[in-house]
């Protein structure tokens, strides 16, 4: 298979982890405390600006793009995935139902049931925080699958299979079970040390906008989430693909 040319080592991003390029897609894993994209409010640098840079390959009259597809919040660790085009964007966002995304998160306390689905209407209110609404004509109706996977300490490991994906979701849904975010600072204890938000964009299973083959990007677990619960099974990072790995640029 052809390969497009390499971007000179000078202008790979800073900040962000490549996991996978091809000449369709990008898929980075985000640190926490950088935004996706720019806001009113905050145009600092983001992911949106850094792979901006990164596929001009310094050269500001490219007309090259990356086209944001999905959004982290800023706090949010994890896999994010970029289109190159504005024509895979759309199809990423239009087939996103299909997208399976899932999460890790440490919570405060042990949770019970072990596996269950958290359902609500989320709102927001003019604060911009979110919360749970009886009312299902304010809300938009939303669903958090979680698994505990391991308990210490008065921690709780969760994976989280998010079914929709709503703006702070998983933390509005735990929160509001009794088991806010370790680090939360919005939705969590008022009285919570921790500095970094325990919840990672573990892994994301797309259908290639081109060639159609199902694929899924998995990042490694961040190192804060072993110092707070010890070691995790699986911790590595991979790209799998229906006929193995490609790491095409």
């Amino acid at each position: 298979m052809q390969t497009t040319k390499r971007t000179p080592a000078k202008y790979h991003p800073k900040g962000l982890t490549v996991i996978h390029e091809d000449k369709d897609i990008i898929v980075v894993e985000k640190p926490c405390g950088l935004l996706t994209i720019g806001t009113d409010r905050d145009k600092t640098r983001t992911v949106h600006t850094i792979l901006n840079d990164y596929v001009r390959k310094g050269d500001p009259r490219s007309r090259n793009r990356a086209y944001i597809v999905h959004r982290l919040d800023r706090e949010t660790s994890g896999i994010l995935i970029l289109a190159k085009s504005e024509t895979v964007k759309i199809f990423l966002q239009d087939h996103w139902q299909e997208t399976e995304k899932r999460y890790l998160t440490i919570v405060h306390g042990s949770v019970s049931p072990k596996t269950d689905t958290i359902s609500s209407y989320l709102t927001e209110n003019s604060a911009f925080t979110v919360y749970s609404t009886s009312d299902p004509t304010a809300g938009k109706l939303s669903h958090t699958e979680y698994t505990v996977l391991k308990e210490t300490r008065g921690f709780s490991l969760l994976e989280i299979h998010l079914l929709t994906g709503r703006k702070h979701q998983i933390r509005v849904h735990l929160s509001e079970k009794g088991h806010p975010v370790v680090g939360d600072k919005k939705y969590g204890k008022r009285n919570d040390s921790h500095g970094t938000l325990a919840l990672h964009a573990r892994s994301l299973s797309i259908t290639h906008p081109v060639n159609g083959k199902r694929m899924t990007f998995e990042t490694a677990i961040p190192e804060f989430f072993t110092r707070l619960v010890g070691a995790i099974e699986g911790q590595g990072a991979t790209v799998l693909q229906g006929d193995g790995l490609n790491h095409e640029r």
